[in-house]
C-alpha cells in the first residue's frame, strides 16, 4: 500500500439493536458461522470496549475479532484499524453495543454503534426484540429509522418471534416501513447465552456451544435473506469510500519489527499471562508492542511453573481470576516466580484480574479467602454490587509512563475492589467529569483495575519498553 490516500471497498454490516439483550451477540455469531461455511472470508468486530463478545467471535472456527471503539481512538485511527484489519478478510462483521444511539454517558454520541457505522459507512441490520410485542413494534422500528439522519439503517430482523406469527406480521411492517425486512429468528432457550453479571458466560463455559452455534447458523439460513444481507454489504462499497494514509497494519508490523532487530540488534520479550483466568485482552494492545518488534511468550499463571525465562517484561491481563482463585492459590512455583521477578526490579502491567492477583489474597464471593502473590500488601473483596463501570482517563500524578499532560483512555468493569487501589493516577470519567485516585505506580511497575488502550496514548508502550531494555542490560 502507497503512502498516499488509497480506496477500499470493503462489503460490511454492523448488527444493532434498540438495547441490550436484544440477542446481537447470537445473531451475530450465527451469521458469521453462516457466512464461513458459505466461504466467506470474514473478520469480526465489536463495537466498544467487551472483551467477551470478541471470544465468541474467535471461538467460531477461528474467525478472527478486534474492537473498535470511537472513544477510545478518533476517526482516522478506527479507519486505520479497521483497513488494516481487513487487508486480509473479504467481508466484514461488527457486533454492536447496548441500543444503538447509545454512547458515553447514554447521551453522547462517542463509543456508539451508530457512531462507529458513521464513522466507517457501514450499513446496520436492526434486530429487534419483539418477545411480547404485537403491531407497537412498528412505530418502534420506524422510530429508529426516523432517528437514522444517514440512513445507514438497511435491514430489520426480528428476534424472538414465532414463525407463524411473524407471517402474520409481515405485511404489514412491509407495507410501513421502507427498510426491508430481512427475515426473522425464533425464540429458543437451547440456543441462547447464560450471562454473568452485565456479560456474558465465557465461551468455554457454555454447555455444547459448537453444537449451540451450528444450530444458529442453520436456523438463520431458514429464517433470514442471507443473501439480500450480503447485498447490503457489498452497498457499502458504494455509500461510503473509506480512505486511509497509512500502511496496512501488517506493513507496519514487518517494518517495526525489522527496525527493532536490525537496527538495534536486540529482541526484547513480553511475558504475557493467558489462560482461563487471565483472558480479557484488546489485540490492538499486544499489536502495539509486536509493531515494535517486541516478542510476546505467552505463559498460564495457571498451569506453568513459572514465567519464561527470557521474559524482560511482564504483562497481567484481565479475566476472572475470582473463578480459579484455588488453583491459582495452590501453584506456588508460579507465585514466587512472579514474585520474585518483580522483587528484582522485571518492568510489570497488572490491569484487573492481574492487578487482583497481584495482592496478598482474594475473597470471593462465598466469602472463601484465598492466598495469591502476595506482591501488594492487601486484599481484594467480592462488593455484591459493581464497583465501577464505564469509560475513563487517566492521567499520572507525576509523569512516568506517559507524557506531561498526557492521557490514555481505559475502561473499568469490576464487582471486586481494593483497599491498596492506590494513588498515582487522577481519573476523569468523560461526561459527568467526577474524579478520583487510583494506580499503584512505581519507576517500573503499573498496576491498577482499569484496562488500558494502549493505541489511546502510544508513548505508554514506548516508555514501558524502554524500561524493558534498561532491565536487560542491567
Amino acid at each position: 500500500m502507497s503512502e498516499n490516500s488509497s480506496t477500499y471497498k470493503i462489503p460490511r454490516v454492523l448488527i444493532g439493536a434498540p438495547k441490550s439483550g436484544s440477542g446481537k451477540t447470537l445473531i451475530t455469531c450465527a451469521l458469521l458461522l453462516a457466512l464461513k461455511k458459505r466461504n466467506i472470508d470474514v473478520m469480526s468486530f465489536k463495537c466498544g470496549p467487551d472483551y467477551i463478545d470478541p471470544m465468541f467471535h474467535r471461538s467460531i472456527q477461528g474467525i478472527p475479532s478486534e474492537n473498535l471503539d470511537t472513544f477510545f481512538l478518533e476517526e482516522k485511527g478506527i479507519k486505520d484499524v479497521f483497513v488494516g484489519c481487513m487487508a486480509d478478510h473479504k467481508m466484514a462483521v461488527m457486533e454492536g453495543v447496548m441500543g444503538l444511539f447509545d454512547g458515553l454517558g447514554g447521551v453522547r454520541k462517542e463509543g456508539s454503534s451508530y457512531h462507529l457505522a458513521q464513522v466507517t459507512g457501514t450499513p446496520i441490520i436492526l434486530v429487534v426484540d419483539v418477545h411480547g410485542m404485537g403491531r407497537s413494534m412498528i412505530p418502534l422500528i420506524k422510530g429508529f429509522i426516523d432517528y437514522d439522519k444517514d440512513n445507514l439503517i438497511s435491514g430489520i430482523i426480528l428476534n424472538r418471534i414465532s414463525s407463524q406469527y411473524y407471517e402474520t406480521v409481515r405485511g404489514e411492517i412491509d407495507k410501513e416501513i421502507k427498510v426491508p425486512l430481512l427475515g426473522y429468528f425464533p425464540t429458543d432457550k437451547n440456543l441462547s447465552f447464560e450471562s454473568r453479571h452485565l456479560g456474558l458466560r465465557m465461551p468455554e463455559e457454555v454447555k455444547d456451544i459448537n453444537d449451540r452455534l451450528n444450530a444458529a447458523a442453520m436456523k438463520l439460513e431458514e429464517t433470514v435473506d442471507i443473501d439480500k444481507l450480503l447485498e447490503i454489504a457489498s452497498q457499502a462499497e458504494d455509500r461510503t469510500k473509506i480512505e486511509s494514509q497509512s500502511e496496512t497494519i501488517a506493513g507496519i508490523n514487518s517494518q517495526a519489527n525489522k527496525i527493532s532487530n536490525e537496527e538495534n540488534n536486540e529482541v526484547l520479550t513480553l511475558a504475557v499471562a493467558r489462560d482461563e483466568a487471565f483472558c480479557f485482552y484488546y489485540e490492538a494492545n499486544i499489536r502495539e508492542f509486536k509493531k515494535r518488534g517486541i516478542r510476546i511468550k505467552y505463559f498460564s499463571p495457571l498451569k506453568d511453573k513459572e514465567i519464561p525465562k527470557d521474559a524482560d517484561g511482564m504483562l497481567l491481563g484481565g479475566g476472572y481470576p475470582e473463578l480459579y482463585a484455588k488453583e491459582l492459590s495452590k501453584n506456588s512455583t508460579m507465585i514466587q516466580s512472579i514474585k520474585l521477578c518483580i522483587e528484582k526490579g522485571m518492568p510489570s502491567l497488572a490491569e484487573c484480574g492481574g492487578f487482583m492477583y497481584l495482592h496478598n489474597s482474594i475473597i470471593c464471593e462465598d466469602g472463601q479467602e484465598y492466598k495469591m502473590a502476595g506482591v501488594i500488601d492487601g486484599k481484594v473483596s467480592f462488593k455484591g454490587k459493581l464497583v465501577r463501570f464505564g469509560y475513563i482517563e487517566l492521567e499520572e500524578k507525576t509523569p512516568n509512563f506517559l507524557g506531561e499532560n498526557t492521557k490514555i483512555k481505559a475502561h473499568e468493569f469490576h464487582y471486586f475492589d481494593s483497599n491498596k487501589n492506590g494513588e498515582s493516577c487522577i481519573v476523569e470519567k468523560p461526561v459527568t467529569e467526577k474524579k478520583w485516585d487510583c494506580i499503584q505506580e512505581g519507576d517500573n511497575y503499573f498496576w491498577g483495575f482499569p484496562h488500558l488502550y494502549y493505541p489511546s496514548a502510544p508513548e505508554f508502550v514506548e516508555h514501558y519498553i524502554d524500561k524493558m531494555r534498561e532491565y536487560k542490560e542491567k
